[in-house]
């Protein structure tokens, strides 16, 4: 006869832990840089006048390095190789010799991935040789994947005479495992509801949402800016040589807006879709032609073409080949490819959806966004605005199609300015038309801020609609203040080279850090959400506040993966209303499955909490820390995530204020693209210890102690096992296992009362283990 233990685990804490690392203790020998000559790959890209032949004088051996500076350029040796990991070496170590005078002063700088790290300046250099040792610690690069070279640097700005150097050595040294970060949680303490909107994405199928269980469906993107829902066709603008394009043939109208709201509504979320207030959109040709704004046959040769579909859509950049020369087409006629419409016009695809979905409060769309990137459509869409849009342009523009949007459906939620970046939050298109065109990016010039008051754009915008609702019987119009945000330094790209790991793992402080200067050229602190909810507070309260695009990119590589969910603990725990990545990531990817870790890391749509507590760890450009409360059965949910690349980091996660069941589930997501569950992790003391493998995103579920399920055996008999089920009303997933570390899902059953009798198949051999988990 087989055996049968029962199991209960309802109620629990969830850990999410994003890792990089793997622990070392371990010796390896010195790696010498010169020796007579240089060794082991490293190469001379010194400027200044560099001898690496030097016969006198020398310090060891036959040959030493001579160096003089000879200009005010602050001139270096410059000791190059590439990208290798400093783990298992200590110190730089090198003799060096002030020649006749003495008395050069220099310092010293490594780099890591091209980038030079904070800088060891030396004494003024003596007559002898000198041994100089610098601990790799205090140049920057201890530990690091991707150190690249040293240089030694005139540091006073002026020629300074000959010195020497010689025996460049890297020393090996003994490196103790990384000490266990302490992580502390506190289930009483910053407690907020988590809006379960930030987890969007724009343009996913509907089985990719289901797959996901994303909460929200953006349609939106330059070509959104120029749709035709009466004849079903986009204008992509810049994106695609301003070309006019059918979305359906025959004619379906408002086809693909529909389409995108049944998609979206078959994967169980909410659709966005994105009123155009431009005031232009997409002309077919005959048959449902392609019409190109930029016709080559019409205004000549340019730079660029749709050769492979369209060839006579140019990129409205005129050419003249001989001259080589190029300018801006301007002469274009608007109504080559586009059809003026008007707020009327929008209103009329509104009643369309209406008629077609229902109203927002009864199943229809409920949130529309007011358009895309004003502020550079003098770029984007250029062939049919050429120029900025101004403030008052924009304020007015949203005035008039948001009234007509809520004139046909009052509950929709309107979302503006969907500004594209950093230069759009401040100032108009205008402005930041006339300062490229200018040369001047002195605010304090810029004429459309100076009609406007001197204000910063996005806070103008929002006392402008604060006082047209007070004007208007407090009818509302804005909704969401919400805008786009892109790591301006590469981050959203494929790059996977350990400096740029390093750099997105970090350039997430630019979503909440009021200490973070951004590392590119914004070149200030951006602190983003703090910063809307700020102007909110300040100039419209009561707005709600989103960012409707980001990526961090690198969405098949496991760092992809760790930015991904470090982005929504962050979104949860800043208390962000709405949110949706561009676009959703491959289906089966790294960041898809980050996604999942959070929403869907069982295949039961298990979830991550909905109402952020208190977690905290020492340093978040290592181990970041969010912890959320999970309404539906009690459970306290947690998220680590290390950001390190080579180094597995132990934890000490301490549970304050919570009543755990002494056991914690575990998931996994690692390089290998798989989430795995894991065998359970004992909670002794309220503490959790564990070590997290490099680069992983790792879920921990505890039960709490006060919503504890119960099972009780029944009988076995004709191949079946039975017993009954008792605890709070819900769904529970009951699961077996042969060695209580691996569990299959059997059934899943909804507890309505406070018991539930279950029948499940019976092992044909050996033990067999069950429990009961929440599927939340």
């Amino acid at each position: 006869m087989s055996s049968f233990r029962l199991r209960s685990g309802k109620s629990t804490l969830v850990f999410i832990l994003c890792l990089a690392g793997a622990s070392r203790l371990w010796a390896q020998g010195d790696q010498q840089i010169y020796t007579d000559s240089l060794q082991n790959g490293w190469q001379n890209w010194g400027w200044a006048q560099i001898n690496y032949a030097n016969t006198s004088p020398v310090h060891s051996g036959a040959k030493s390095i001579s160096v003089t500076f000879t200009t005010n350029t602050y001139e270096a040796i410059y000791i190059e190789h590439p990208d290798f990991d400093s783990s298992g070496y200590s110190n730089l170590t090198f003799w060096i010799n002030g020649g006749a005078s003495g008395g050069q002063t220099l310092k010293v700088q490594a780099l890591l991935g091209n980038s030079a790290q904070p800088a060891v300046n030396l004494a003024p250099l003596t007559t002898s040789w000198q041994q100089i040792t610098i601990s790799l610690a205090s140049l920057g690069v201890v530990n690091q994947p991707n150190l690249d070279g040293f240089w030694i640097q005139d540091r006073i700005g002026a020629a300074q005479p000959a010195f020497f150097v010689d025996d460049i050595t890297l020393t090996a040294g003994t490196i103790a495992p990384p000490t266990t970060v302490q992580i502390n949680v506190d289930a009483q303490k910053n407690r907020h509801a988590i809006s379960p909107l930030i987890y969007g994405v724009a343009f996913a199928t509907g089985s990719e949402l289901a797959d996901m269980n994303c909460t929200i469906n953006r349609s939106g993107g330059n070509a959104e800016t120029r749709y035709n829902w009466q004849i079903d066709a986009h204008n992509r603008g810049s994106d695609w040589y301003f070309e006019s394009i059918a979305d359906s043939n025959p004619l379906i109208v408002g086809g693909s807006g529909d389409s995108f709201v049944q998609d979206t509504l078959s994967g169980h979320a909410q659709p966005i879709l994105t009123v155009s207030m431009i005031g232009w959109v997409a002309k077919l040709g005959s048959n449902r032609d392609k019409l190109a704004s930029y016709s080559i046959s019409k205004y000549g040769p340019q730079t660029g073409d749709d050769s492979a579909y369209y060839p006579d859509a140019g990129n409205g950049v005129g050419t003249n080949a001989a001259l080589h020369t190029s300018w801006l087409i301007t002469t274009n006629v608007m109504t080559d490819a586009n059809v003026q419409i008007n707020s009327a016009y929008e209103r009329g695809w509104i009643q369309h959806l209406t008629n077609q979905w229902g109203l927002s409060t009864n199943g229809g769309v409920r949130y529309y966004c007011m358009d895309n990137e004003h502020s550079i459509w003098q770029g984007t869409h250029r062939d049919v605005h050429p120029i900025g849009p101004t403030m008052q342009e924009m304020r007015d523009k949203f005035f008039d199609y948001g009234a007509a949007v809520k004139a046909i459906d009052p509950g929709a939620q309107l979302l503006f300015p969907e500004e594209w970046g950093w230069n759009g939050y401040f100032d108009s298109g205008y402005d930041q038309q006339w300062a490229g065109d200018h040369g001047d990016y002195n605010a304090a010039d810029y004429p459309d801020r100076k009609t406007n008051g001197g204000w910063d754009y996005i806070p103008w915008l929002l006392d402008q609609a604060r006082q047209q609702a007070a004007t208007n019987n407090n009818r509302r119009l804005l909704d969401y203040l919400t805008v786009h945000w892109y790591p301006q330094s590469g981050e959203f790209g494929q790059d996977t080279s350990p400096t740029m790991e390093l750099l997105r793992n970090r350039s997430t402080r630019s979503l909440w850090d009021s200490n973070y200067v951004d590392a590119s050229w914004v070149g200030s602190v951006v602190a983003l959400i703090p910063r809307l909810k700020t102007w909110v507070a300040n100039y419209y309260p009561g707005t709600k506040v989103g960012i409707t695009e980001y990526s961090w990119g690198a969405e098949n590589n496991i760092n992809g993966a760790t930015a991904e969910a470090d982005i929504l603990g962050i979104f949860g725990r800043e208390g962000l209303d709405l949110a949706t990545r561009w676009t959703v990531p491959p289906a089966g990817s790294d960041a898809y499955n980050a996604f999942k870790m959070y929403r869907n890391y069982d295949g039961a749509n298990s979830t991550f909490g909905d109402t952020s507590v208190l977690a905290t760890a020492p340093n978040p450009d290592n181990v970041s820390t969010f912890a959320a409360v999970r309404s539906s059965d009690g459970a306290l949910t947690l998220m680590v995530i290390n950001k390190q690349l080579s180094t597995a980091q132990p934890v000490s996660i301490n549970l304050a204020n919570f009543p755990s069941a002494g056991v914690a589930h575990a998931w996994r997501l690692t390089s290998a693209d798989v989430i795995t569950n894991l065998a359970d992790i004992s909670v002794k003391g309220n503490t959790i210890t564990n070590t997290l493998p490099a680069q992983s995103v790792t879920l921990l579920v505890v039960p709490s102690a006060a919503n504890q399920p119960a099972l009780q055996s029944g009988t076995l008999s004709a191949g079946a096992f039975d017993f009954w089920l008792t605890g709070q009303p819900g769904q529970y997933i009951i699961q077996t296992s042969t060695d209580l570390a691996h569990w299959t899902s059997v059934q899943t059953n909804a507890l309505t009362s406070g018991t539930l009798h279950c029948t499940v198949p019976a092992p044909n051999s050996g033990p067999a283990f069950y429990r009961a988990v929440c599927a939340q």
